[in-house]
């Protein structure tokens, strides 16, 4: 029994060890998706203010936002896998691809959010500019 519980204390250190380099990008990813839920939350609380509706906390969103971490988590181990031990001699860097997408991704649903909550012209100006660009380079591709 105490053979057993070495090597699998040695196989929990050793994936430990492996995917400890994504420590930062996996914190900014969940920094980003826990911002963009509490903004949700807010522009959902104003928007019910707004038209008069009584507001409450809807758990199935929350449980939404709990399987968008875990999904994404998953899938930067998965990319920094290919990045490191399959294709380790490249520069591809997929794993700080995916992670910029989809923080990239979040800070959208921010600045949406943002909008609902304050009605700010410059948010809206700024959203409406990004969106032209997204649909400028979509369209030239």
């Amino acid at each position: 029994m105490e053979a057993l519980c070495k090597y699998f204390s040695g196989a929990v250190a050793s994936l430990v060890a492996l995917f400890s380099p994504l420590l930062p990008l996996i914190w900014s990813v969940i920094s980003f998706i826990l911002f963009d839920f509490l903004t949700g939350v807010w522009a959902s609380a104003a928007d019910s203010r707004r038209e008069g509706k009584r507001w409450y906390f809807e758990s199935h969103l929350a449980w939404r936002t709990v399987e968008k971490l875990g999904f994404t988590t998953s899938a930067l181990a998965m990319t920094f896998v290919i990045d490191v031990v399959i294709l380790s001699h490249s520069d591809l860097h997929l794993t700080r691809l995916f992670t910029g997408f989809v923080c990239g991704v979040e800070l959208w649903s921010f600045l949406e959010n943002a909008c609902r909550i304050s009605h700010s012209p410059l948010l809206r100006h700024i959203r409406n500019i990004v969106r032209q660009n997204i649909n400028k380079k979509i369209n030239n591709e």
